[in-house]
């Protein structure tokens, strides 16, 4: 990567070095990395630093070899009595080769399967030392992070822009040890009670019968549930709003859900939520373009993450929290902080930043770092600790479970991607995949045979001690606070606090939903639950399914909106958005060139779109094509600028060209042109006075305008709305 914008190459290169068209043939070391891609620090199993090149941290040498280093001469034949005859048992590379590659997979997460990640790092501001120990969060404390995106429904091989809860888990290297902050970019979850969670899963997975629908919940038994079981309603709501088809990872909000414990150096108290504010604003993509992508780009929220970092447009995140006292009752205004299915409005319990997150750097190996990533929401470090929020205390024991299954026995700490960066001395031995080669005989304590090593820390040495919090003396039940029965207050909340374009397509992810399911009675029972929430928004869709609507079976609970809740109406920085520009034959190639400029240095990527791919213009200063007719499509781009008309102004113009902008006029995107370009936006059916729609002589003027209109993220004006 490279400070000058103008210098900056488009995304996407595959390697480090351009290939040559012909088979090299002349032995060297494998190439370096890309400038974009990191790997995990090279720590030894048990947390040393080893002073090697991480970039070495994979194959090595000019030859290839077996899995021991022995140099082989072919791998394109195996080993045979003859040229004709059978393949010998001997062959020893055949056997090697075919075992490797037959067990080369995990299986897969059976939740949050299909994920992408990047490395980074984490300053911390100082500003929570008042509140927790945590050493990571001392004032300018840099380090290491591994953050792992994901969806929760679909397998490995789903799409990325279902409709759908995103994972964003954060892995810190600290120097106290592993923290994972493992939460989701929506703040509350379905269920209250860890016991569930097999329950939500299990329906919201594609049916056992037939394997469909996948990475769906517009199916029956997701409506079956959470209709029935209504203490989901509040997440099933975020889901339908715009959060659940974000614009990409890196427009995306961050939560811990959970309300955690932190521990200061006085041993004084407080209670957070944990929040990821992104520096580019949490936007949404509109349903019908989260569906085209789907077909066109599956991994449409990847490669934008993984081109955004090599173009340069690292993304970033502050961290902060809401604290609230850690009195004997967990309660803040009225609000159980034990229930992981409300929220505590901001404007009640402002956000309080204390550190920023930034990813600069893309995994080497998918599936040595992605894939083998393992976070624990019991790694945590001196300053932080848990509360009896029922649904956190399970995840304690699920997630060591599950990975043990996933990544072959107890030593998956020990993968390069989950070393931590601190000593480690744990009298944990053997096991499947253990790769430390321990010395001592005395894995035991207390002992002498080892001269007692290792000994126990205490407060003074940074141990972590739990929070002696008091344990109510009480009978065994299985029950739950009587206010967790509250299941409609705070999403009638999250709908007054949507503005009119959110609760438009609110109602249409409803009413699409509820529409996919086959049996009457869930989509009856789905309108009972709306009613709860709103009349218009269960009348509106009661409409869509051909129903009458229900009459509320209890009180409506109003309160005051809460704007922080919306993600309309604000400005944000253009970083990393992409902008496509049209040319043809009769292109402006003088406005494209210094479009093209400008947009790099504003902190954009300028994708040019031609008929064919190439150059163009290329007397003395050729315009590189990224995109053609045949491989561009709408949702790639943030904004589409025409430089003129593209062909023949007397022409019949491309059909691809007028679906392109067709398409992303009807998605809310910004669209400029100048040079003549008018007349390809008419034909394509966009008006020309319609808004965001901006026609002008000179290109740098339209791209001006066009630019302050994407700070807006989409011209939300263009729609209109009933609601």
């Amino acid at each position: 990567m490279t400070d000058n914008p103008a210098e900056q190459p488009i995304p996407g290169v595959p390697g480090s070095v351009p290939p040559s068209v012909a088979e090299p043939t002349d032995p060297h070391e494998p190439l370096p990395p890309k400038p974009d891609q990191s790997s995990p620090e090279r720590v030894s199993p048990t947390g040393q630093p080893t002073g090697a090149d991480p970039a070495r941290n994979a194959q090595s040498g000019v030859y290839l070899t077996t899995a021991q280093g022995a140099r082989l001469y072919d791998t394109d034949h195996s080993l045979k009595a003859g040229p004709r005859g059978p393949v010998l048992l001997q062959d020893h590379h055949l056997r090697e080769k075919i075992t490797h590659f037959d067990h080369e997979r995990i299986p897969e997460r059976v939740v949050h399967a299909r994920g992408a990640a990047a490395h980074g790092v984490f300053r911390g501001y100082g500003s929570a030392s008042n509140i927790s120990k945590a050493a990571f969060l001392a004032q300018d404390v840099e380090t290491p992070v591994f953050v792992r995106f994901s969806t929760v429904l679909g397998s490995r091989g789903s799409a990325d822009t279902v409709r759908d809860t995103r994972g964003f888990a954060t892995k810190f290297y600290t120097e106290e040890g592993v923290f994972d902050l493992v939460g989701n970019n929506i703040p509350v979850f379905f269920i209250q009670d860890a016991i569930k969670f097999p329950d939500v899963i299990h329906a919201g997975k594609p049916h056992p019968d037939r394997e469909i629908p996948q990475a769906q919940s517009a199916h029956d038994t997701f409506w079956d549930f959470v209709t029935l079981h209504t203490e989901a309603t509040h997440h099933t709501l975020w889901n339908m709003s715009d959060r659940g088809i974000p614009r990409s990872y890196r427009m995306m909000e961050g939560f811990g859900v959970h309300t955690f414990r932190l521990v200061n150096a006085e041993g004084a108290t407080t209670l957070v939520k944990f929040h990821w504010k992104p520096k580019l604003g949490t936007h949404s993509q509109v349903w019908e373009e989260a569906q085209i992508a789907c077909g066109v780009d599956p991994d449409f929220h990847r490669r934008d993450l993984a081109d955004a970092i090599e173009s340069g447009a690292c993304p970033q995140w502050e961290l902060g929290v809401q604290t609230f006292p850690d009195n004997p009752e967990q309660m803040f205004q009225g609000i159980d902080l034990l229930d992981p299915t409300k929220i505590v409005p901001e404007e009640l319990a402002p956000v309080q930043p204390i550190g920023l997150m930034t990813l600069d750097a893309n995994p080497s190996n998918y599936f040595a770092e992605t894939e083998q990533v393992a976070f624990h929401v019991g790694n945590m470090v001196p300053g932080i600790d848990v509360t009896n929020d029922a649904l956190l205390q399970g995840r304690l024991f699920s997630y060591i479970d599950t990975q043990i299954t996933r990544l072959g026995g107890p030593n998956f700490p020990q993968l390069p991607i989950n070393r931590t960066h601190a000593p480690v001395n744990d009298m944990l031995r053997d096991g499947m995949h253990q790769t430390a080669v321990h010395r001592g005989v005395a894995p035991y304590r207390p002992n002498s045979l080892d001269g007692g090593c290792p000994f126990l820390a205490g407060e003074d040495t940074r141990a972590f001690v739990e929070v002696p919090a008091e344990v109510a003396a009480s009978r065994k039940v299985r029950d739950a606070a009587a206010s967790f029965d509250d299941h409609f207050s705070q999403p009638r909340l999250f709908w007054l606090s949507m503005s009119p374009v959110e609760r438009e397509h609110i109602v249409a992810a409803y009413t699409f939903e509820l529409g996919k399911c086959y049996e009457q009675a869930v989509k009856e029972r789905g309108l009972k639950v709306l009613a709860r929430i709103d009349g218009e928004l269960c009348a509106r869709v009661a409409a869509g399914l051909g129903l009458p609507a229900p009459e509320p079976d209890g009180p409506l609970v109003d309160s005051d909106p809460s704007p922080a809740l919306s993600q309309v109406g604000a400005l944000w920085p253009v970083d990393g958005r992409v902008v496509g520009i049209l040319v043809g034959r009769d292109a402006d190639l003088d406005g494209v060139r210094e479009v093209c400029g400008t947009v790099r240095d504003t902190g954009m990527v300028p994708l040019v779109i031609a008929p064919a791919g190439g150059v163009i213009g290329g007397n003395g200063d050729p315009v590189t094509v990224q995109r053609t007719y045949a491989t561009a499509r709408s949702v790639e781009f943030d904004a589409v600028l025409v430089a003129g008309a593209p062909g023949d102004a007397s022409a019949t113009p491309d059909p691809r060209v007028t679906v392109l902008l067709d398409e992303a006029y009807r998605h809310g995107k910004a669209i400029g042109t100048w040079a003549g370009g008018g007349r390809l936006l008419s034909t394509a059916g966009v008006p020309l006075d319609a808004p965001g729609v901006v026609e002008g002589e000179a290109a740098t003027e339209v791209l001006e305008e066009v630019t302050e209109l994407l700070g807006g993220h989409r011209v939300w004006d263009r729609f209109p709305s009933t609601v």
